[in-house]
């Protein structure tokens, strides 16, 4: 078989299925893009030192945004709440650091939005620290959620649903599978690889923590075999603790680390349309996440920081990072040493498949960055017309069709988009990966769900 551009050759995959025997993944769709992980994966989690000035979202999660609670002049401790829930579905929002409030002001964020935020100055002492371990063996499924609500905690993979929403079991519903995210599919990202080969017993005691509360029959970590040095890692600590979790070695395949894909890849069920993992009897959380909520229950530490991998072909050094939250691009391009050119093509928050490019590097840290990338350009692609290859249909992990949505779209007719399935579309990549026209299949995607839902 011929290797196809940008992609690791089946070859490979298939000698890789020879020596670890049968490797499972979802069936339907995705792409093998080249991994760009040796940039970073040898990389040690380094601390980034106290920046100057912290700049704290008030949106740092999916739903509504916190409201803020404090106002220019007001001294701030590190753990303090500065923004509280405004509904359902929102967060807690705690200051990184000891400090004094600067200003409160808007900031564009990576994806566009614009969000309230605290800027904070840091205090040149730092006195505020999150080392006693309390003993949390006693408290009730009810407590471990009401403090993971507490402390802030929400999705770290990226989409950053609060977490102790996702863990609260509705009376009548029973979790069979509960599966850790440890893909880390999108390339260039180790963060989470860094966390498991430096943080491992820290994320199997959190595993351990989120089963009292939900009281899953089975708990089984995922992990790409990209990623083998780590798989074996956490079954030597399982097998030291005993602890009844299951490592499964998954074949490199993009987007494995969405929920549904997981979730086919591990316990072999489909999520309906429209429907949640606990409608069929699992529950999701991202590695990271699990981190923690280990760190919050066993030291009272709220989300207010998190591990990052700055990377990409511009950085001078590629490394991971632990980061307090507001903290700028700037710093951590500064720490990383750095451009290895005058000026990258683009900055990406996240991963260069389904991350935001932006440009302003005071943009700040948010609790789910879960990398900032700066690429180098490629080479000049054209948009050209559809040549109706199929390769979109043929890669979407959804089943969808892209090409037929695309066209609806541009035309104006975004209930026959919705009508095809564009509000089941992840947004993953997979389509404009693939197209040889270099159609921007996703941004229009992006487009027409707003349109769509506007026009209703």
């Amino acid at each position: 078989m011929k290797a196809c551009k940008n992609c690791i050759c089946e070859q490979e995959y298939m000698l890789k299925e020879h020596r670890m025997g049968l490797v499972s993944t979802f069936k339907k769709g995705g792409v093998h893009p080249d991994d760009k992980k040796s940039l970073a994966k040898a990389s040690v989690i380094e601390r980034i030192p106290l920046p100057e000035e912290l700049i704290v979202s008030m949106a740092q999660h999916l739903g509504v945004p916190a409201t803020c609670l404090k106002k220019k002049g007001d001294v701030v401790v590190a753990g303090e709440k500065i923004g509280t829930a405004s509904g359902f579905i929102s967060a807690e929002v705690h200051s990184p650091v000891d400090g004094v409030v600067k200003e409160i002001r808007k900031v564009r964020l990576a994806n566009g939005a614009l969000a309230d935020a605290v800027v904070i100055i840091p205090d040149s002492e730092q006195k505020t620290t999150f080392t006693t371990k309390y003993d949390y063996s006693s408290l009730t499924s009810e407590e471990l959620l009401a403090s993971i609500k507490d402390l802030g905690i929400v999705g770290m993979g990226g989409a950053t649903f609060p977490t102790h929403v996702k863990l609260q079991i509705p009376v009548g519903k029973s979790v069979d599978a509960f599966v850790v995210n440890g893909v880390e599919c999108e390339p260039y990202l180790t963060a989470d690889y860094r966390v498991m080969m430096e943080k491992g017993k820290e994320v199997l005691e959190g595993i351990m923590i989120i089963s009292k509360i939900i009281n899953p029959k089975r708990m089984i970590i995922g992990i790409e075999l990209n990623k083998k040095d780590a798989i074996e890692h956490l079954e030597a600590l399982i097998k030291e603790k005993n602890y009844p979790i299951e490592v499964m070695g998954l074949k490199m395949k993009y987007p494995q680390g969405d929920e549904k894909q997981l979730l086919k890849a591990t316990i072999n069920k489909e999520i309906p349309s429209g429907k949640l993992p606990l409608d069929i009897g699992a529950v999701v959380c991202n590695l990271g996440t699990v981190n923690a909520i280990y760190e919050a229950i066993s030291y009272h530490k709220p989300l207010i920081e998190r591990v990052i991998t700055i990377s990409g072909e511009g950085i001078k050094n590629p490394k991971n990072v632990i980061a307090l939250v507001g903290t700028k691009t700037s710093a951590l391009l500064s720490f990383a040493g750095g451009y290895n050119v005058e000026e990258p093509e683009k900055l990406i928050s996240g991963g260069p498949m389904m991350g935001f490019a932006f440009a302003d590097e005071e943009t700040p840290v948010l609790k789910g960055t879960s990398g900032i990338l700066a690429l180098l350009p490629p080479q000049e692609i054209k948009t050209l017309a559809c040549v109706s290859c199929g390769n979109c249909v043929r890669h979407c992990p959804m089943g969808l069709s892209p090409n037929k949505m695309y066209r609806n779209i541009k035309n104006g007719l975004y209930q026959e988009a919705m009508d095809l399935g564009l509000l089941d579309c992840k947004e993953c990549g997979c389509c404009a990966f693939s197209c040889p026209s270099g159609i921007p299949l996703v941004q229009s995607f992006r487009m027409g769900k707003k349109l769509g839902r506007r026009k209703k």
